[in-house]
């Protein structure tokens, strides 16, 4: 069993010209790809289910048959910091006209792990992920997918990848089966084929009672779900999700959050963008900072809480100058807010205690820090215009 299974290899067919490609897809390859395993190396064969239904694994990460088990690499075992890079950016850059989106960065993403990309409106994350998802070209440096540039093989990077854009893209004029259904078309999936991963990714998504119901009558959190079903027919090994969850209700949200962590026990690269910090926090296993084009930090999520702020923080509403004066006395670190002060303190319970005790506040609440500490430290606190 363990020398019996061998990985599909990722063909350079040429792309079928009797339909022309959509923005952002990929050329039709003739054996979809799957982990790749180095012969020497040892192969432990395992069977994920996420998902009441056993095939749903086997339609993300494998062949159609039920049975097929997933191929678990060392790299996808090994510590995350020394999985092989999936993604690799050195000096990148993006420029339109005089304007600097992106600006020099260096960044690297692991098979296996869950990389996010955090920072305001106009930081650069959307168009960092454009680069990667070769839709935008490169102004300057080089980003290297699978090992492959992004200026020099992007039809075989494309079969690879999975992208789920910021935008709803999805085509109003068909329902929700048909939109899976054209889509494989594109990567040349077989009909009977492309059948069955619809109706299973209609179903890991909970969309499968919807799927005869037409683009425009869908709400906002079952088109998000949609658009990561369609990201996921051609079994991607990168999967780009570029804010999957804005504006939807906590329950979409939820639902959305538990597909990923499905997704990465299955081996899925994925890389994130998002504006929600508890997001980043429970689904990334790094982050990265970015703004002005930079990359300001990156790191684990509790790495990165420890290193820039305090393990608690105090926010008083009603502080007056007695209060902040002992504090300063404790060594307490104050930020003064027109509404609220925030103490950052590694001794968050006798600050807290202080605070009720003897001094009249109309509010003090005792938390951990969080990675929106870290986002706001990092980043201010000033309203971006973009």
């Amino acid at each position: 069993m363990r020398g019996s299974w061998k990985p599909a290899r990722a063909s350079s067919a040429r792309p079928d010209r009797r339909r022309a490609l959509p923005h952002g897809s990929a050329a039709r390859p003739d054996a979809w790809p799957r982990f790749r395993t180095h012969p020497a190396a040892p192969v432990i064969i395992a069977l994920h289910a996420p998902h009441s239904s056993a095939r749903t694994a086997a339609v993300l990460t494998g062949p159609s048959s039920a049975t097929t088990p997933h191929a678990v690499t060392t790299a996808e075992t090994a510590r995350p910091g020394t999985r092989p890079p999936v993604v690799e950016a050195v000096a990148l850059t993006k420029k339109f006209g005089e304007s600097v989106a992106v600006d020099g960065i260096d960044f690297v993403v692991r098979e296996g792990e869950c990389c996010g990309f955090l920072g305001p409106n106009g930081a650069g994350k959307t168009t960092t992920v454009r680069m990667i998802s070769c839709v935008s070209p490169v102004s300057g440096g080089e980003i290297r997918v699978f090992g492959m540039s992004v200026a020099e093989e992007p039809r075989r990077i494309k079969a690879l990848m999975g992208v789920c854009p910021q935008e709803d893209n999805l085509d109003p004029d068909f329902s929700v089966l048909n939109n899976l259904l054209v889509y494989a078309r594109y990567f040349g999936i077989p009909r009977r084929e492309a059948a069955g991963r619809a109706e299973e990714l209609l179903e890991f998504l909970q969309l499968k009672d919807r799927a005869a119901t037409k683009i425009r009558t869908l709400s906002g959190g079952m088109k998000r779900r949609l658009l990561i079903a369609r990201s996921l027919v051609n079994r991607p090994r990168l999967l780009l999700l570029d804010e999957p969850t804005t504006g939807l209700d906590p329950q979409a949200r939820h639902l959305i959050w538990q597909r990923v962590r499905a997704l990465k026990k299955l081996g899925t690269t994925i890389l994130l963008t998002t504006h929600y910090m508890e997001e980043a926090a429970q689904l990334c296993d790094r982050v990265v900072f970015i703004d002005h084009g930079k990359v300001l930090a990156e790191g684990s999520p509790e790495a990165l809480v420890r290193e820039n702020v305090t393990p608690d923080v105090v926010e008083i509403v009603g502080a007056g100058e007695d209060l902040l004066r002992e504090l300063a006395a404790m060594d307490v670190q104050v930020e003064p807010l027109p509404d609220r002060v925030y103490a950052y303190t590694d001794r968050g319970p006798e600050v807290h205690k202080l605070v009720t005790e003897r001094f009249p506040v109309e509010q003090c609440l005792l938390r951990r820090g969080t990675l929106e500490d870290v986002f706001l430290k990092l980043t201010g606190r000033e309203l971006r215009d973009h």
